[in-house]
């Protein structure tokens, strides 16, 4: 079995205009919706082999909440800063876990999780989580195949 979740990073400040965006933090609502929602995922009983996050400020704060939560290390990957759906699942598959969770951004993010819904995600909001799973993939056949389950939750959903 295969599992991949997505994680959009949580809100990030807009205070500085000067600031780089690659530095930009997450602001009170994103550093609140972090930990609430590794808590939602952590509650469904996922326990990731691995988390991948883009090394920008703010997904990798998210990405620090969900691992804390999920007991699981982040590996950052620099390639995950901006990257297309493509890429996005090529980190995934390098990574050879079962179980992975990438935390990065939009477009791709939103993009990916349309294309492997089925257009049943029509957006990955900030803090996002979608999860697919493939009963009988293997990380080179995933994106050819329709995932076998998937799920989808948001801060303001439950």
């Amino acid at each position: 079995m295969i599992r991949l979740v997505l994680v959009r990073h949580a809100k990030s400040d807009w205070g500085d205009p000067d600031l780089d965006d690659h530095d930009r933090p997450l602001n009170a609502r994103g550093l609140r919706d972090a930990p609430v929602m590794a808590r939602r995922l952590a509650d469904t009983g996922f326990r990731p082999d691995v988390i991948v996050s883009s090394t920008a400020v703010r997904a990798r704060t998210t990405a620090e909440a969900f691992g804390a939560e999920l007991g699981t290390a982040v590996d950052l990957e620099p390639i995950l800063y901006g990257a297309p759906p493509r890429t996005l699942l090529a980190v995934a598959a390098a990574t050879r876990a079962r179980s992975v969770v990438l935390v990065a951004h939009d477009p791709g993010m939103s993009t990916l999780a349309g294309d492997l819904s089925g257009d049943g995600v029509s957006r990955m909001p900030t803090c996002a989580v979608a999860t697919f799973t493939w009963t009988d993939a293997q990380w080179d056949t995933v994106d050819a195949l329709a995932p076998d389950d998937w799920t989808f939750d948001a801060p303001g959903l439950a």
